[in-house]
């Protein structure tokens, strides 16, 4: 209760009125009273709280696990004292609340299979499926003890049993594997102590009944779910087992849906297709449907549409799940298509359907829009050519869909004014930008006066880059996506590697990037007689596209006129895909840098806990790689550890699922060598590495004697 006149109001009336006749010094008096109550009540109330495991503070949490003998992992490393926004998140992994909550529930149920998934989910937060594998091993029969299961050679006719092969979901009969599964050197499966944990460290993301891009290219009847155009695997909106003894299946953990497993799914009652699961689609002006509405699940047939050539009967439609495609009959053209599907990803970072922060100066204008017209009227006071007067001071221009947004932007904005446009929470926006103007360029520009603020927040911004120019104070971006590359192709190659994301001209912007995937940043700015531009990124990619072909690197921050960009550099928790050219780098930690780095001023800042080229030219670093582990070794030796430690990842196309996760085959000080020993790049808070260690732990905790279980990530 935070009313500052709750004492005030228990005295009787007579009191009050005598107190105002004077200026009311007793109410002034007994609000100072009331502001203490308040602080004594307030702390109370928390320390009631702080009893209970569901409801205490974080700092709590360690003191009630000790209460019950809860014993933080050594490996993980230790909780930090320390009140930094970092160590909290750090320590919320080492010492998981759902863990201690659930710690003498585990202790009751040890030595269960069901156990081992509710260990993956409550200790490292990934879904998991739990697999005894001696149950898969084939087995000579007795004749008094038939088991038609086991043993028997592979049925070729079974496609479904065949698709399971060597899965999480496996059902096939294995000849023995003498390797144990937990080995630190090469890992079997098929034994009879073999127990496997797989694990999906990718998650399922939605995306909102959203236009669906035609393919002209290829034919006008033929569709993909990204509105990028590019092939995009559908995945299954998990749904949580019925109860806690039971083993996970496919519809209960987020993974690829499969052509088959698609087909198979019975029609009357489908699983995977409808509102509020995993894909749904709208259609309008096909097959009598006038307005936009569902198409019948028994009407969409799953087929391999790898090379488009699918004769599709007439009211039918072919969906390919698998790669993100759908077909209509050649003589039945949709009007409007619009999908809601599912899409796999690492972390939410850039435009996505996920709870974000909201934040924007106090006393801001807020401005909610949906549909494109809406906007652009929003739009219209900064709009290039329009009286500075009649912008509002601060202004947030919310949008509340996931629509895509074709309109072009140029905005203008007077001195010491504020906008802000930005997507609603759990919303994804697309702005699409396309080639309007035949004798200028068709970016997303920005320009303002002195002490001018703009912020992009929670939008996928396609077709073109964004421009800064002029006087404009600060620029930030948040949770957003300027395409790499401005759009994609099919295979998620990018349509226009060389061009830019970002370019500044003439302008001293402060700019910010956080959470964000970016294209290549380009800073054109006069060198004589003005400050280095700031930009600072924080846990984001900057991809130049084309980083790994050497013939047309591209920089992933330069200057398209000079060697180096006229920039002072910050970059935390972040992967650069692609050289870096720019004046200095005050701060460089936590980060990968997969491309040459060149500073022009080497005593400005410093560079800690990174990989860095190693004919970087770079200010001085501290426990950076590979210098690590080359500071002893000349020749060959050298040369090989300089390539064991370069970073690998399992992609690094924008648009794949796993687009900037390091491969399980990247080298340790890579995947540790942060500076709270987590993996370096943009996905360091995911502390990945922690929560292996813990899981490994807790597994050997509850684990039957004589058993052993091994960690499989599934991906």
């Amino acid at each position: 209760m935070n009313n500052l006149d709750r004492l005030y109001e228990l005295l009787p009336t007579i009191y009050r009125v005598r107190d105002a006749e004077q200026g009311e010094p007793l109410r002034a008096l007994l609000q100072v009273i009331a502001e203490q109550v308040n602080v004594v009540e307030s702390d109370i109330t928390q320390l009631y709280e702080n009893w209970f495991i569901e409801t205490c503070e974080d700092w709590v949490v360690p003191y009630l696990g000790d209460l019950i003998g809860y014993q933080p992992v050594i490996e993980a490393g230790l909780p930090s004292d320390s009140a930094t926004e970092q160590d909290k998140q750090l320590n919320k992994v080492l010492i998981p609340r759902r863990e201690i909550a659930n710690t003498l529930r585990y202790r009751r149920r040890k030595g269960s299979l069901a156990l081992l998934e509710s260990l993956a989910n409550d200790v490292a937060d990934w879904p998991a499926r739990a697999v005894e594998f001696y149950s898969l091993l084939a087995w000579t029969q007795h004749i008094n003890y038939l088991r038609p299961n086991q043993g028997r050679t592979v049925d070729l006719r079974n496609g479904d049993a065949l698709r399971r092969l060597n899965s999480p979901f496996d059902e096939l009969a294995h000849s023995v594997d003498v390797r144990r599964i937990n080995s630190s050197q090469t890992i079997g499966r098929y034994n009879l102590a073999a127990v496997g944990l797989f694990v999906w460290r990718l998650q399922a993301y939605s995306v909102s009944k959203t236009p669906a891009c035609c393919v002209e290219d290829v034919a006008p009847h033929c569709y993909s779910f990204s509105v990028l155009g590019n092939d995009m695997p559908l995945y299954n909106r998990p749904v949580p087992e019925s109860e806690a003894t039971t083993i996970a299946g496919e519809l209960n953990l987020p993974v690829p849906i499969d052509r088959r497993t698609f087909d198979d799914e019975n029609i009357t009652n489908p699983v995977y297709y409808g509102v509020g699961k995993s894909f749904v689609i709208w259609v309008q002006g096909w097959s009598k449907n006038n307005t936009l509405q569902i198409v019948p699940r028994e009407q969409i047939i799953s087929a391999d549409l790898t090379d488009w050539r699918y004769s599709v009967p007439k009211d039918q439609l072919a969906v390919d799940p698998v790669l993100g495609r759908m077909v209509f009959c050649s003589k039945q053209l949709p009007k409007k298509v619009w999908v809601s599907y599912y899409y796999g990803f690492s972390a939410a970072i850039g435009g996505g359907e996920y709870a974000r922060p909201l934040a924007q100066p106090e006393g801001s204008q807020i401005i909610s829009v949906t549909g494109q017209d809406q906007l652009q009227e929003a739009l219209k006071p900064w709009q290039a050519g329009q009286a500075l007067e009649d912008q509002p001071l601060s202004a947030v221009i919310e949008i509340v869909d996931s629509g895509v947004y074709v309109l072009p932007i140029n905005l203008v904005l007077g001195e010491k004014h504020y906008l802000q446009i930005r997507a609603a929470s759990e919303k994804r926006p697309i702005i699409r930008l396309l080639d309007w103007q035949t004798d200028q360029p068709d970016s997303l520009s920005i320009s303002g006066g002195k002490n001018s603020h703009f912020v992009l927040d929670g939008l996928l911004i396609a077709g073109r880059g964004v421009l800064v120019e002029g006087k404009l104070s600060s620029l930030t971006l948040r949770h957003s996506t300027l395409v790499p590359g401005w759009s994609l192709e099919p295979d998620c190659q990018p349509c226009r590697p060389a061009e830019p994301s970002l370019m500044v001209v003439n302008s001293q912007v402060c700019i910010t990037i956080q959470h964000s995937i970016v294209g290549s940043i380009q800073i054109s700015n006069d060198e004589v007689g003005t400050d280095p531009l700031r930009l600072r990124i924080d846990d984001s990619v900057v991809d130049a596209t084309v980083w790994e072909c050497e013939e047309t690197e591209c920089a992933a921050i330069c200057s398209p006129s000079s060697s180096f960009a006229h920039a002072s550099v910050s970059i935390v928790r972040s992967t650069l895909l692609g050289c870096v050219a720019t004046h200095a780098i005050t701060l460089a930690e936590n980060s990968i840098f997969m491309g040459c780095v060149s500073v022009a001023r080497r005593q400005i800042g410093c560079m800690r806990f990174c990989y860095v080229p190693p004919e970087s030219r770079t200010p001085r670093r501290f426990m950076c790689q590979p210098d690590g582990v080359t500071t002893k070794l000349t020749g060959e030796a050298k040369i090989r550890e300089q390539w064991r430690v370069r970073p690998q990842f399992n992609s690094t196309r924008y648009g794949t699922p796993t687009y900037c996760q390091l491969a399980q085959s990247c080298a340790v000080e890579i995947t540790r060598g942060a500076e709270d020993e987590s993996e370096m790049g943009v996905f360091h808070n995911l502390y990945q590495a922690q929560r292996l260690a813990n899981l490994r732990t807790r597994l050997q905790q509850f684990t039957p004697a004589g058993a052993d279980v091994g960690i499989i990530l599934a991906s």
